[in-house]
């Protein structure tokens, strides 16, 4: 007749090696799948801008003139007026700096630096 195996011993390692690789498929192309709900956005005014009365401006010209309100500064005689022009202005305001795109980058960190040592922390480069 036949004899039977009293203990029988599974082999479970092609099954582990199976989910191993199913895991590792799995893991690496799900956090590449995008999920994206199409939607209407309703049409804004496209006339109308937003300006911030509040905000003061600072604008330097290509032959490095730099204004303030209706004064008028060179570079060196940029920092200590703009600190004393400032000096009981709230620091809460945001800054505006206004660059001609024909000068020198490091002008405009010039003035960036300038406005974060007066005490502003709200400093944004206006773009065209």
């Amino acid at each position: 007749m036949y004899e039977w195996d009293e203990a029988p011993d599974l082999n479970i390692t092609p099954l582990i090696d199976v989910m191993l690789v199913l895991m590792a498929i799995f893991m690496i192309t799900i956090p590449v799948m995008h999920y994206e709900e199409k939607i209407n956005l309703p049409d804004g005014s496209k006339q109308a801008s937003v300006s911030d009365s509040k905000a003061l401006t600072v604008r330097i010209t290509k032959d490095l003139t730099i204004y303030y309100k209706e004064s008028k500064f060179t570079l060196e005689s940029f920092p200590d007026a703009f600190r004393l022009k400032t000096g009981d202005i709230d620091k809460e305001q945001v800054v505006f700096i206004n660059a001609d795109k024909e000068i020198s980058y490091e002008h405009v960190i010039f003035l960036l630096k300038v406005v974060k040592q007066s005490g502003f922390t709200k400093v944004s480069l206006l773009t065209q």
